[in-house]
């Protein structure tokens, strides 16, 4: 058995330094000894055993249940070694791999009552878990860092107002925001823009707390949310923005999603879709991520995308992919879990923390080591909507800058 995962691993992790140990005491390296020295070790010849077999579901669980202990370093360090090897995956996982891509339709059928059991699983848990990593504003949702140094709340904000910029609201506007978290989009763009806001979830408490902050900053006559499926949204809309979203939709439902986008979208509109993205192709999601984190969810690639957009008769008219900016924002929410993680552990239990540290890990190293990225499409009905030049984002920028300075205190969560 230790022969065997030795011979696996060393194929598999031929960059960076990885010490393992064995539940028999065997000690073993593996990679090219480039980079900090990580050591790792099995307590149980079954957790050896099932990583084997079941690489992308069985670290993750059993780093959970503490049958692989990192013994010098992180299980962040383990991951940027283990997601930057020139192979994705070791060669015994690849007919899995196989089984998951013939079987996502099923997994991603997102129907009405499963989509919305499907977000409660992960953003009805408990408020007080998100204020221990996210920004005031709860922004849960790649930042935008016009510099690598500048704090996560400023890169959160930077991300409203470019993404504002880019709709080109004006006051009195229509707008839907299709998966509207807590409500801080929406809420920006009803104080900075004189805009009418619906925002839609499928979350109960984000519903409760968008709307609780509409009421707290005198905006609820602008900004109200509703608890609404998209395809059962009525229109029309003269802006329509969808931020983290898409990835909920499921490969199946791009055309329904597009199509009814289409239908709400005044002829002189203008949306956005801010999406996480996979540069390389079709894939499918981590069983790990899909089992514990966001069941139904799949990343999309681009080209998964796009002849969804040209079959509703939307016209596109910006692509903008942002690389890194996820990477820096996952590190910022990974950095600032792990200095509150006790309360998390108080909030549930040991083994709740030590998912989630791995699953912010996890998904910071997938866009910095791998394929990962977001993309911001801006579609329309017809030309001439949007400026021929880009020179209008930042000016826009520029002047809601401005409007920021001299507006009213900075929105918070209700209750903070």
């Amino acid at each position: 058995m230790d022969r065997l995962l030795r011979s696996v691993l060393s194929h598999f992790i031929r960059r960076g330094s990885l010490t393992f140990t064995t539940a028999r005491g065997t000690t073993f390296t593996c990679g090219d000894g480039t980079g900090k020295p990580i050591s790792a070790r099995f307590t149980t010849a079954r957790a050896a055993r099932r990583i084997l077999l079941n690489p992308e579901l069985a670290l993750g669980e059993a780093w959970m249940d503490g049958t692989f202990v990192v013994e010098n370093g992180s299980i962040s360090d383990v991951l940027a070694i283990v997601m930057n090897q020139p192979e994705i995956m070791p060669g015994l996982a690849k007919p899995r791999w196989w089984l998951r891509y013939f079987m996502r339709h099923l997994k991603q059928f997102n129907w009405r009552t499963r989509a919305r059991r499907n977000v409660a699983h992960h953003y009805d848990l408990d408020g007080r878990l998100y204020s221990l990593f996210l920004d005031a504003d709860r922004q849960y949702s790649c930042g935008y860092f016009q510099a690598p140094d500048i704090p996560l709340d400023d890169a959160q904000l930077a991300k409203k107002r470019h993404i504002a910029a880019k709709l080109l609201v004006r006051p009195r506007h229509r707008v839907l925001d299709i998966g509207s978290g807590w409500g801080g989009l929406g809420l920006y763009l009803a104080e900075m823009t004189e805009a009418d806001v619906t925002g839609i979830t499928l979350s109960s408490e984000q519903f409760q707390a968008a709307n609780a902050r509409a009421v707290e900053k005198t905006l609820a006559g602008s900004a109200r949310f509703l608890l609404q499926d998209y395809r059962d949204v009525a229109g029309p809309f003269d802006r329509i923005v969808s931020v983290g979203m898409f990835e909920h939709v499921g490969v199946d439902f791009y055309d329904s999603f597009f199509r009814r986008c289409a239908e709400l979208l005044t002829d002189d509109g203008v949306m956005l879709l801010h999406s996480i993205g996979r540069s390389t192709g079709p894939d499918v999601t981590s069983p790990w991520i899909t089992k514990y984190i966001f069941p139904g969810g799949y990343i999309p690639a681009v080209s998964e995308v796009m002849p969804a957009i040209e079959r509703a008769g939307l016209l596109v008219c910006d692509i903008e992919i942002l690389r890194l900016h996820y990477a820096q924002t996952l590190q910022a929410w990974r950095e600032r879990f792990m200095a509150r993680r006790e309360e998390a552990v108080r909030l549930y239990d040991e083994r709740f923390a030590r998912m989630w540290e791995f699953y912010l890990a996890c998904s910071e190293m997938a866009f910095s080591k791998q394929n990962l990225m977001v993309m911001q499409i801006q579609l329309s009905k017809r030309q001439g909507v949007v400026p021929i030049t880009r020179d209008y984002i930042a000016n826009e920028e520029a002047r809601l800058r401005r409007r920021e300075r001299h507006s009213r205190p900075r929105l918070q969560i209700a209750g903070e």
